[in-house]
């Protein structure tokens, strides 16, 4: 009976939504992040691309972005997330490229990330 009642708490917590990742503030986003964004176009099409400048002295790893579709008046008709690829380096900058759907305007934001150390096998 005791290993059903482990095996049933393993997957409800394996299933939970505070497993998904951890959820910051805006504060706490605008704090340690500045995102620098611009619209382009590729050869598949509207993109927008840019860098995530990390202010902290921790990498920041697994990080996801939202770029949200604004129409002429501001207001949200769609969201894309993504990956910023291989995390943000302490003090430094990560680049991104996200390919959206046409719009008007756009707004990127960080969604979520992981803390890791100081780089350098700190």
């Amino acid at each position: 009976m005791r290993r059903v009642w482990i095996g049933l708490l393993a997957s409800s917590l394996l299933t939970s939504p505070a497993v998904a990742g951890p959820n910051f503030a805006k504060a706490t986003l605008d704090y340690y992040f500045n995102v620098e964004w611009q619209a382009a176009s590729s050869k598949h099409g509207p993109v927008v691309e840019g860098y995530v400048y990390n202010k902290s002295a921790l990498i920041a790893d697994r990080m996801r972005i939202r770029v949200e579709q604004l129409d002429g008046s501001g207001n949200v008709v769609g969201t894309t997330d993504s990956w910023v690829l291989g995390g943000v380096p302490p003090s430094n900058r990560a680049w991104f490229q996200v390919r959206v759907p046409q719009a008007p305007s756009y707004r990127v934001e960080v969604l979520s990330f992981d803390w890791l150390g100081r780089g350098g096998g700190q």
